[in-house]
Formats: C-alpha cells, structure tokens, sequence
C-alpha cells in the first residue's frame, strides 16, 4: 500500500509540473527556433530565441519594429486549441507542424498607409528608417497597401528572401502569437 501512496504522489507531482509547463508555454513564454533566412541578419537558420506570450494572451497591439511570431495561415481562424497546439510541449505528443509560425518584423499597424515605391518602404509618407535589413530591396514595381483595423503588416530582414505580408496578406492580432524578447 505504501508503494502505491508513492506511485500515485510521483505521478502527481509529474501531472502538476505538466500543467505548468504547459501552461506557461501557451500564456507567458516559451522558446521558438527560426527556420530559414528571412530574418538574417537579425536573426538566422536554427537560432533558438525566447518569446513572450503576454501579447498574445492579453491582446496588445505589437510595436513598429517589433519582432513578433506569427501564424502564417492568416484566413484560419484562431481558438484555444490553436494555441494548444503550438504549444511546443504538446507539440512533441501531437506530431505539430509548426511550419506555419514565422517570425517577422512589424511594419505597419492599423490604419497604416504603406507604400513600396523605388525599392523603398514609406510608411504614412514616410521612409521607413531601416538599418536592420539585410540589402536593398529588389521589388518588383510599386505596391500600397493600407492595413486594415485588427491587422498589421509584417515583414522579414532579408526583404529579398522573405514571405511575409506582402504575399500572404495582413496578419490578423489574433495571429500574433508572441512578442520575441530575446
């Protein structure tokens, strides 16, 4: 009987721990790896960077210039069992295709007018002071786009190299899943 009381207390403490982690993986923070080159050279292939989750949990509107992690399937739409999902504890259980998070800059927020004109990104008429990217951009002709109210606008470092808002579209708040720190 003592054995089974120690048993049960092991596979107790274990469930708890699971929970928190969880838990703090799908609310408050979790660590995501960068796959690919859209962000060098900022960021670059297999580094590992720490998020917080706290906008995506309470809300807020990302910053200009803000990294963010987003969910690239922008005509989904979001629930909890999306954010479960992602969760990378659970997603070692569930077989998560995660290739569906990116990470990007934020370029433009809601009621943004943007424009993409000589290879220059102009935001509200602005050029947008940019020493992060990786080379001058190579477009293909002009573009403007005006963000639409609970979206925002987000592309990568490497502009050359990147899908982002440009070909995928407006990333709704909802699919902002997280803010990196560092």
């Amino acid at each position: 009987m003592n054995l089974l009381k120690q048993i049960w207390s092991w596979f107790g403490s274990i469930a708890i721990s699971f929970i928190l982690v969880v838990f703090l993986g799908v609310f408050v923070f979790q660590s995501t790896k960068v796959m690919g080159h859209s962000m060098d050279p900022t960021l670059h292939d297999s580094q590992r960077v720490y998020v917080s989750k706290l906008s995506h949990t309470f809300n807020y509107e990302p910053n200009y210039e803000d990294i963010v992690i987003i969910d690239s399937r922008v005509d989904l739409k979001r629930t909890f069992k999306n954010d479960l999902l992602d969760s990378p504890l659970l997603s070692l259980f569930t077989n998560g295709d995660d290739k569906h998070v990116w990470i990007k800059r934020v370029i433009g927020k809601p009621g943004d007018q943007l424009e993409l004109k000589d290879d220059k990104m102009y935001r509200n008429g602005v050029l947008l002071d940019e020493p992060y990217i990786n080379e001058a951009m190579r477009a293909n002709g002009n573009k403007k786009w005006t963000v639409p109210a609970d979206h925002i606008f987000v592309m990568g470092d490497n502009r050359n190299n990147s899908m982002d808002s440009r070909v995928i579209g407006y990333i709704p708040l909802d699919h902002v899943l997280g803010k990196k720190l560092f």
